[in-house]
């Protein structure tokens, strides 16, 4: 199916009444608004690499790390559990927050949060207290609700006909750090010799500090801000009117749009599908005898599937249909399934399920989190968003935990083959929003 896209954007002469700078209540002309979109992007991007560099170096490990307090490789699955619950935690809040404030506001506590959080998983790991490493772990996953909601930040004053390019832009930008980041946590281990704290704990010594330069660099450069401006422009009486973009408006917006419904499932099985299995291959691997350099390298490979490919995903959606690459992500993810769960002893066939893994979780993504933006009104979305995170990072938590039950239960390869069932549900919604005619986009 075609997607439809929105009317363009309206541009005035002269100033654009109500559009104003959160800072300086000057008003943003007309002719401006182009250069304002190049910079609020080229902010984002800069942030979304050392946010994905922090999110990398510790996570690569995290499971590792838990088994190695835990003492069992049956709790190794909390590792990633608590990752994505600090995102789940975090989401409604953070977006009550954004709602009223903005999208500064939000970054900025969400990599600070990550930042205690990586110095609590260090402290945990040297005392060698398991229920710590977990509250660590929690927090440390704020860090990467930041770069979750950076996706949304770049939809913001984005071109109707563009958003899905945007939002794949920025999330293409995290490839940088998230590749170098698995790669570097050797060294980051080697750095915390001698102070009495684990090599597999290094890595996060150096997040927190990754993430409090990415707190600063949004809150010095990510001005104006992006969603009050992009309010301002829908409609200037927007700020008088708060309870439009409350929580309980973008419960409803969702309830309201079959479309909405699709893309929340379309974000939410892509990303549990992909955290349950990424998250148990290293544990994997050292079944077979691999090292911490092999883990990283396959870890690499997963997370430049991740992101590197996601402007083709971006460009895809804009010109071809939302639905269509959510097609795309169900038969990429399937695939991977298939590919990873019959690897066995092959760390080659291993990486090249994880790789095709990670591209078909960048086309569910970029895709879902377009017709997200898509379907409901622009007084809701930063609700909406809200919403979408926190239901995707708890079915992943859920995901994570039960990824290391099934592991030391059943094995690598029936994970795999219970994550693509997941799948199901978003692609019989998919078949059914094509059979569907397809309305408007919300402007």
């Amino acid at each position: 199916m075609t997607h439809t896209p929105d009317a363009p954007d309206v541009t005035l002469p002269g100033d654009i009444p109500g559009a104003v700078s959160d800072e300086t209540s000057a008003p943003v002309s007309a002719t401006e608004l182009p250069a304002l979109r190049r910079r609020i992007q080229a902010v984002l991007i800069a942030t979304q690499i050392l946010g994905g560099l922090g999110i990398a170096i510790g996570f690569a490990l995290a499971a590792v790390l838990a088994k190695e307090v835990s003492g069992t490789e049956a709790l190794s699955g909390l590792a990633s559990t608590a990752s994505v619950a600090g995102p789940a935690l975090l989401a409604m809040p953070l977006a009550a927050l954004m709602a009223s404030r903005g999208r500064r506001a939000g970054l900025v506590l969400a990599y600070l949060l990550g930042a205690l959080g990586a110095v609590v998983v260090v402290l945990g790991a040297a005392v060698e207290s398991f229920p710590l490493l977990l509250v660590g772990l929690v927090g440390f996953g704020a860090g990467s609700s930041a770069n979750l909601a950076a996706r949304f930040a770049a939809a913001d004053l984005a071109e109707p006909d563009r958003r899905a390019r945007a939002i794949s832009t920025v999330v293409w930008a995290t490839t940088i750090g998230a590749v170098l980041g698995p790669n570097i946590a050797a060294p980051a281990g080697e750095s915390v010799s001698g102070l009495g704290i684990p090599a597999t704990a290094g890595p996060f010594v150096w997040a927190a500090g990754v993430f409090v330069v990415s707190a600063a660099v949004v809150a010095l450069l990510l001005r104006p801000d992006p969603l009050l401006t992009a309010r301002a422009l829908a409609d200037p009486g927007a700020g008088e009117r708060p309870e439009g973009r409350s929580l309980r408006a973008g419960m409803r917006a969702v309830r309201e749009s079959p479309q909405a419904r699709l893309a929340l499932v379309t974000i939410a099985a892509s990303h549990t599908a992909m955290v349950s299995i990424m998250s148990m291959t290293p544990i994997a691997l050292t079944h077979h005898g691999a090292g911490i350099q092999l883990i990283g390298l396959v870890i690499s490979g997963h997370i430049a599937g991740m992101y590197a490919f996601s402007p083709l995903m971006g460009w895809l959606s804009d010109r071809l249909g939302r639905l269509s690459v959510i097609g795309l992500a169900v038969g990429l993810i399937a695939v991977a399934a298939l590919i990873a769960g019959t690897a066995g002893p092959s760390p080659g066939q291993t990486a090249l399920g994880l790789f095709v893994l990670g591209l078909g979780w960048s086309a569910g993504l970029v895709s879902g989190s377009a017709l997200l933006t898509d379907s409901v009104p622009q007084a809701a979305r930063a609700a909406v968003q809200g919403l979408s995170d926190f239901v995707m990072n708890t079915a992943a938590g859920v995901g994570g935990l039960a990824a290391g039950l099934i592991v030391s239960e059943a094995g690598y390869g029936p994970l795999n083959a219970i994550a693509a069932c997941l799948l199901l549900p978003m692609a019989a919604l998919a078949v059914r929003g094509a059979l569907r005619k397809s309305g408007p986009v919300a402007p």
